[in-house]
């Protein structure tokens, strides 16, 4: 008879988590070969997929997001998609269509084929150039990992992932993501400009005459391996503490701040705690650690908080940011 090693058992546990770590260390070292200067955004992306997620990119044009997504979806072993966003786009562009066939028989038939989404990472490039319908047709996807198709519903491959970008300085001919679209991203990364070392690096790796290229460090079966390792790391009772505290310290009904009462227009909902629990646990695993503190709590609340909250309209009349909200929440904190 085989004996089966107990998954709960915290020496296996133990070793699993180190085993990863050493994993992700790889992935990260492979990702910075050709990604320069950004060093958080990279950190935030891989917490996102780790724990599941998806992720929006915010920031102006050339600064690397889609060479990012490019790059992960090699390093990560992933079958990457992209689609660039414009107010003609249909839903049917991304999802897939139904077409009429004859077959050599002679009788017709109804075959589906599949959109761009039908992948493992997808890049979904200003995401808000095009129309509610078509966004919302990413809604689907991305909760319940599959889409209907004329009443047929097609799941979609394993790992997903969504990758969206979004331009913050151009806003003529957009069109507003909704609420239940943003609490959809698990991130909200700000992707900036890199520092000079980084640029400088950058100008030299990027032209000469040969150019880094990404190598494969993990498998889309270890991903999902990972991500299932994810949820099984212990969160302590204080970290858990502080995630409810953050959480239900920014809804201005029950809030105790004078600035969240005062500037907030609506609060994140349970969904920000959910986010917390997990992309605290994949931040201490990057950073080699077994378990979660209050320091990656503090770390992750702006990018968990920011697109799950609103500033009134005396808030953004008196120039009153989200930061400085978030900053007042996690001060509360001590």
């Amino acid at each position: 008879m085989v004996e089966v090693a107990d998954p709960t058992d915290p020496n296996i546990l133990l070793a699993e988590v180190e085993a990863l770590g050493s994993r992700l260390a790889r992935v990260r070292a492979a990702v910075g070969r050709v990604i320069f200067g950004q060093p958080e955004v990279v950190e935030q992306v891989l917490i996102t997929i780790l724990s599941g997620g998806h992720v929006l990119l915010v920031g102006v044009p050339g600064l690397g997001k889609t060479k990012l997504v490019e790059t992960l979806g090699t390093v990560l072993g992933l079958d990457e998609s992209r689609v660039q966003f414009t107010p003609d786009l249909m839903p049917a562009d991304i999802l897939g269509s139904e077409v009429l066939e004859e077959g050599a028989d002679g009788r017709r038939a109804f075959r589906f084929i599949r959109g761009p989404v039908f992948c493992q990472l997808l890049m979904a490039d200003e995401i808000n150039r095009a129309s509610p319908r078509t966004q919302s047709a990413l809604l689907q996807a991305m909760q319940e990992r599959r889409v209907a198709i004329a009443g047929q519903a097609h799941p979609l491959p394993a790992p997903f992932h969504v990758l969206a970008t979004q331009n913050p300085i151009e806003q003529e001919g957009t069109y507003p993501l909704p609420e239940a679209q943003l609490d959809r991203f698990l991130l909200e990364v700000e992707v900036t400009y890199p520092d000079e070392a980084a640029e400088r690096a950058m100008l030299l790796a990027t032209t000469g005459s040969a150019e880094a290229r990404p190598e494969r460090a993990m498998t889309a079966a270890e991903l999902l391996t990972a991500q299932a390792l994810i949820r099984r790391i212990p969160v302590g009772e204080q970290v858990l503490d502080a995630i409810l505290r953050l959480v239900r310290g920014a809804r201005p009904e029950t809030a105790a701040l004078p600035a969240v009462r005062q500037h907030l227009a609506w609060g994140p909902g349970p969904r920000a705690a959910q986010a917390l629990m997990l992309a605290t646990r994949a931040r201490a695993v990057l950073d080699g650690r077994l378990a979660p503190s209050v320091e990656d709590v503090l770390a992750l609340a702006e990018p968990v908080l920011r697109h799950r909250m609103a500033l009134n309209f005396s808030a953004r009349a008196d120039g009153v940011k989200l930061a400085d909200v978030i900053g007042a929440l996690k001060a509360s904190l001590g």
